[in-house]
């Protein structure tokens, strides 16, 4: 399966052979400001996932070894909870976490998410994932998720636009 997928400026990818997704988006704003709303329980919450959900933050330690537990919500009812720890968090650059979804405990994700300036004040994010098989890969794009990432992203230019 060879998906890419573009929208704005949201590139998704999954390669053929290999069971791993690529995220790739620019933002106009600086990698420190763009990291910020990734480390911050607060930011994050405003503009992670789709706009039909809302995110509520119950863990948040964004620090190397740290953790996470939140959980998507619509109309005050979860219909989705994610959890995860921070392997490597290494300020405006990187950041290495788990990403799992609670509905499916063996799907655990590794994701690589980077942080690279570009010209003109603006970051590009490299996020990929690596997952256990072909079939988790495929069921992760087959998900909706790209709808949650582009909204998601889309979000996130608005909080940095403020």
């Amino acid at each position: 399966m060879s998906t890419t997928h573009a929208s704005r400026e949201t590139t998704i990818s999954a390669p053929p052979d290999l069971p791993l997704l690529t995220i790739v988006r620019e933002f106009d704003a600086e990698p420190d400001r763009v990291f910020r709303a990734w480390t911050d329980p607060d930011l994050f919450a405003r503009w992670c996932g789709p706009n039909s959900v809302g995110t509520e933050i119950s863990q948040w330690d964004a620090r190397t070894g740290g953790a996470y537990r939140f959980a998507n919500t619509r109309d005050g009812e979860v219909i989705a909870s994610f959890y995860g720890s921070f392997h490597e968090v290494r300020p405006t650059e990187r950041i290495v976490w788990t990403f799992t979804w609670e509905g499916a405990p063996d799907g655990v994700s590794l994701e690589t998410i980077t942080f690279e300036p570009v010209e003109g004040g603006r970051t590009r994010i490299r996020s990929v994932s690596v997952v256990d098989s072909m079939e988790i890969r495929d069921q992760m794009v087959a998900s909706g998720m790209e709808t949650g990432v582009r909204e998601g992203y889309e979000k996130l230019d608005a909080l940095l636009a403020g």
